[in-house]
């Protein structure tokens, strides 16, 4: 009965949505790359439920998890949002090498990759000690947990991006509406198995000094060659993307803090844990979606950076708005679904349906804001919006996505 109720909801908005004049094949293919972000971003959560007595092990990770499941979204995804401009604009060509778009954009990605994690484990390290966590892991602990696993999450997510740029070329799909779900989903998916991985590392006297200097001595001198090379794309990109994401880690380790401060309750409820990266992707996403849209038309000269929103930019706002119902009600289908199967105690079908769904109302009103005027704001700045819209979006959308979530968890009763 729930679920008639649920599809007849869906139906409903989802002609709403059409009546809104938005393109309903770019509609369509959101809705599909959402889809399976969902589905991904919960088996992350799974495996996030089964892991906390591990992250009971090692006190303050879960002050780093949210922060580094979604840095590879951030950075991957304005890797693919640059490529989608590139395939908009005819200058997509499929090359590595560094005298090419793909390959100065590609090094460039994985040079932040480096830098990022490193300064994720450092700011960690550094609230941790502020926050008071009480036995928290040391800053060599974290340096090789974020850095080893950034890395190789890193790795495979950009194969994925590189592939729907590809896919999206051949199959004569806008990159615009799937890449940044996509590359969430793969992040999500990824990111978290292998900070998982790479904390049986720590602990050990010799090993997790030595191997977490190594890795922030290759971080410093990646980034010094990337910024004496002779590819003045590469260059532009880290300047550009550097600074932001600096903040963007910030913001999501204050995500990390948020649920680190409620940990007995996400414990006691190993299903609410199984949430929290769907939730935090989701909301993300559906931002990703809306700066990628508007990043090329900004580009083409389809729509002016202007204060109010034109009617292109109004329609692309409305899709996002109405697309995110479905989406979050089949997140919470789908986690239910899966705290059901391995017996994880959590709140009710109707609570868990009710916290997401006010948690998103809060979630995707923000998403429009920081969405449109964070990319419209790049422009005024004059950097790309590509580089710097879709690691803002995110990473406010992690703080704001865990208060909402948190604030949703009180507010239906479910703590």
């Amino acid at each position: 009965m729930v679920a008639t109720r649920l599809m007849s909801l869906v139906r409903v908005w989802l002609r709403s949505l059409r009546l809104g004049g938005s393109d309903p094949q770019g509609v369509r293919q959101s809705l599909g790359a959402l889809g399976i972000l969902v589905v991904t971003s919960v088996l992350a959560g799974v495996v996030l439920g089964q892991s906390h007595e591990r992250l009971g092990e090692l006190p303050g990770l879960l002050l780093l998890v949210p922060a580094a499941i979604a840095l590879p979204g951030k950075i991957f995804g304005a890797l693919g949002s640059r490529l989608g401009t590139a395939i908009h604009t005819g200058t997509y060509r499929m090359s590595l090498g560094l005298s090419s778009v793909v390959g100065q954009n590609v090094w460039a990605s994985l040079v932040l990759t480096l830098l990022m994690s490193t300064q994720l484990a450092l700011l960690a390290s550094v609230v941790a000690s502020i926050t008071g966590v009480e036995s928290a892991i040391g800053v060599a602990d974290y340096l090789v947990i974020s850095v080893l696993g950034g890395v190789l999450a890193a790795v495979l997510v950009m194969l994925v991006t590189l592939g729907m740029a590809t896919i999206s070329v051949r199959w004569g799909l806008d990159p615009d509406n799937v890449t940044s779900p996509m590359v969430t989903a793969a992040g999500d998916l990824l990111a978290l198995p292998a900070l998982i991985l790479a904390s049986y590392l720590v602990g050990y006297d010799l090993v997790t000094p030595v191997l977490a200097a190594g890795l922030g001595v290759l971080a410093v001198v990646s980034l010094g060659m990337a910024l004496r090379s002779q590819a003045s794309l590469l260059r532009t990109v880290l300047q550009e993307s550097a600074p932001v994401l600096v903040l963007a880690g910030f913001l999501s380790l204050m995500a990390g803090v948020t649920v680190e401060n409620r940990f007995e309750v996400f414990s006691d409820r190993p299903l609410l844990l199984v949430l929290i990266p769907g939730f935090l992707a989701t909301a993300g996403a559906l931002g990703g979606i809306l700066a990628n849209r508007l990043s090329s038309k900004l580009h083409l000269g389809l729509i002016d950076a202007s204060v109010l929103p034109t009617r292109r930019a109004r329609g692309d706002v409305w899709a996002i708005s109405a697309m995110a119902l479905p989406v979050f009600v089949f997140l919470a289908l789908v986690s239910q679904g899966a705290g059901s199967l391995l017996d994880l105690a959590g709140p009710a079908l109707g609570q868990l349906v009710g916290l997401v769904v006010l948690g998103g109302v809060i979630a995707v009103a923000v998403v429009v804001v920081v969405g449109y005027y964070g990319t419209i704001a790049a422009v005024r700045f004059g950097v790309d919006p590509d580089s710097v819209a879709i690691p803002t979006v995110t990473a406010v959308l992690d703080l704001v996505g865990a208060l909402a979530l948190v604030f949703a968890i009180q507010a239906v009763g479910a703590a």
